[in-house]
């Protein structure tokens, strides 16, 4: 026993102990702050609120209700019932449903397509991000066929409008849900394993969670309010320094952040931020946020935009605040088909999609393919050089080499079985689907040839069934072509 207590006062275990109870998150306005203490064992999450505002009446006037906002998302789908379709992907502690609006043109069926999510009110006093995101549906509806930025979305992306993440905290006029939790703490962090402890998950956490898992988000973003900045991971630290931490597609986050900010009417003049983009752990370290559990656990590549000043502006202003951010918002969503690699990945043997990795040398994240069509959209920096390799248990790799420029480029992979010798895979790829009439009438006829005609019409048929074969998986292949992919590539 004494050993034993021995150990537990040991050195590691001090550090660790103090590192839990001292490294916390810098309070600040804009992203707000929160600190963890020990009750009872537990690491609960608790808010610092005496410096919030109080949110009067007059400040809520003419902002949507969460009755009114769900009545607008159902009406919604019903003016626009030809590009969207609503679901609920979980609820909030009091009961609320977590409503999602889905805009495409084939709302609810799975598609070779990349798909994007935006999520508003993460912090219930952030109630900007709720407004913005009815009005972007509605200029989807009211201009799909009539601009082509609309047009381009729609029939290219799958986009899922989740509105409200903390509709509790929204009618409670507070940051964090009912039990007081901010939800942009609660999820589980690579740099503070004592968050990850998973009974304490709020449902709306959970909600988004299990919906990471369920769909295949190419991209994503979650809008807040308390500053103008694009920000983008890494969003903590390993010795919780304020200090910029760079993760594995850094290029590629601040490609996509200062996309967004330079479509912005004055973000990109910011004073503060340089361009009007910041590295989340530069700006102050947080633990638990949303983007970096999404880019660690989905593949998905979020950013957190700050979109006004003022939490709760009044709601005269949100017009304004809407035109500014619209073309930012629109791009974004544009940039998952207009940029990147996008592809398919096919087994050689039977040309059956594969759920396959797509790695980028230098880049540890793998982005997976989708199980029913083997479609993958791996965002990347343009103007530069990659190489990417498709590789799945069972099946041999390939490697390529690209150059990346402005426009996106579609790169299919085709691999083949490990199991299979050479001479199979050669047998496999030129097998052509004859019935034992038509072998048996080849024959007949081959009967009365000499050998080196025999061989030399052997080669022909053989050559001739891998062009069918070839032609076969290039029509399987074949799919809507997103609009600017510069070229078209098969490994």
């Amino acid at each position: 026993m004494m050993r034993f207590a021995m150990e537990l006062l040991s050195l590691p275990f001090l550090l660790l102990l103090a590192l839990s109870f001292f490294s916390r998150p810098t309070v600040t306005i804009a992203r707000g702050g929160g600190h963890m203490d020990c009750t009872h064992g537990v690491f609960a999450r608790h808010l610092f609120e005496e410096s919030q505002p109080r949110i009067s009446e007059a400040m809520t006037h003419e902002y949507m209700s969460n009755s009114e906002l769900e009545k607008a998302m159902k009406e919604f789908t019903q003016r626009c019932a030809n590009i969207s379709r609503i679901y609920s992907i979980g609820k909030s502690v009091k009961g609320i449903p977590l409503w999602v609006v889905e805009i495409s043109d084939k709302p609810g069926q799975e598609e070779a397509e990349p798909a994007f999510k935006f999520i508003g009110n993460v912090h219930g006093d952030e109630p900007v991000g709720r407004e913005l995101l009815i009005s972007l549906a509605n200029w989807l509806c009211d201009n799909y066929r009539k601009d082509p930025l609309a047009t381009l979305i729609v029939n290219n992306v799958h986009l899922h409008v989740l509105p409200t993440m903390n509709p509790d905290g929204f009618a409670l006029r507070r940051r964090g849900n009912a039990n007081n939790v901010d939800l942009n703490r609660d999820f589980p962090d690579q740099f503070y394993p004592m968050n990850d402890i998973v009974s304490l998950r709020q449902p709306e956490t959970r909600a988004i969670m299990n919906w990471i898992k369920e769909r295949h988000f190419t991209a994503s973003a979650s809008l807040h309010g308390g500053a103008l900045v694009a920000n983008y991971p890494w969003d903590g630290s390993q010795d919780t320094r304020k200090q910029y931490v760079a993760c594995p597609d850094d290029k590629t986050f601040r490609s996509m952040a200062r996309l967004y900010s330079r479509s912005h009417y004055n973000m990109s003049l910011s004073k503060e931020f340089e361009g009007g983009i910041t590295n989340g752990a530069l700006w102050y370290p947080i633990y638990g946020g949303m983007q970096d559990w999404n880019y660690i656990h989905g593949g998905c590549f979020e950013l957190t935009l700050e979109i006004s000043d003022d939490k709760w502006p009044k709601a005269n202003e949100l017009p304004v605040i809407w035109e500014y951010n619209r073309m930012s918002m629109l791009n974004l969503v544009a940039s998952l088909v207009k940029t990147g690699v996008h592809g398919r990945i096919f087994s050689s043997d039977k040309g059956r999609p594969l759920p396959a990795s797509v790695v980028i040398q230098g880049i540890d994240i793998r982005v997976n393919a989708s199980r029913t069509y083997g479609d993958y959209h791996r965002m990347l920096a343009p103007g530069e050089r990659y190489e990417v390799t498709a590789s799945m248990p069972g099946f041999q790799s390939k490697t390529t080499h690209i150059l990346l420029e402005d426009e996106a480029m579609n790169l299919d992979f085709i691999l083949s079985p490990e199991d299979s010798s050479k001479h199979e895979e050669v047998r496999n790829e030129c097998d052509c689907t004859c019935d034992g009439k038509d072998k048996l009438e080849v024959v007949e006829f081959l009967r009365g040839i000499n050998l080196g005609i025999y061989l030399l019409l052997s080669v022909m048929f053989l050559i001739f069934c891998c062009l069918l074969r070839r032609k076969t998986m290039f029509k399987f292949l074949n799919r809507r072509q997103f609009n600017g992919y510069k070229r078209s590539i098969v490994v």
